[in-house]
């Protein structure tokens, strides 16, 4: 049996790829989910120990964790991280050749 599928090569952002609107801002929002989620991990925090810090339920939190963010703002994620004692730092600056206008990007150590 011959597979005639067709690949395509990732722009770098599923969002993008699989045409959401607002793709540049759903994966910032899923750079920092994965970020909460290494902070939780790197403290040793339960779900529940991890809802409490940033003042959620827990199945809240086992959502936010399992990738469903939909329902969070920009702001209430950066807002996690830094009650999860993070510091937060926004970049603002001009386009580069390197990315399309409005790009957002996340940066962290």
């Amino acid at each position: 049996m011959k597979n005639d599928m067709t690949v395509k090569r990732s722009s770098g952002n599923v969002f993008a790829d699989i045409g959401l609107p607002n793709a540049e801002k759903h994966l910032v929002k899923a750079q920092i989910v994965v970020a909460i989620g290494n902070q939780i991990r790197n403290q040793k925090l339960t779900q529940a120990a991890a809802a409490e810090k940033i003042r959620l339920k827990q199945p809240d939190v086992s959502k936010l964790l399992d990738g469903r963010f939909e329902g969070f703002s920009l702001e209430r994620l950066i807002g996690f991280l830094l009650a999860l004692g993070n510091d937060v730092t926004i970049d603002i600056g001009p386009s580069n050749d390197n990315h399309a206008p409005g790009h957002l990007k996340l940066a962290h150590a």
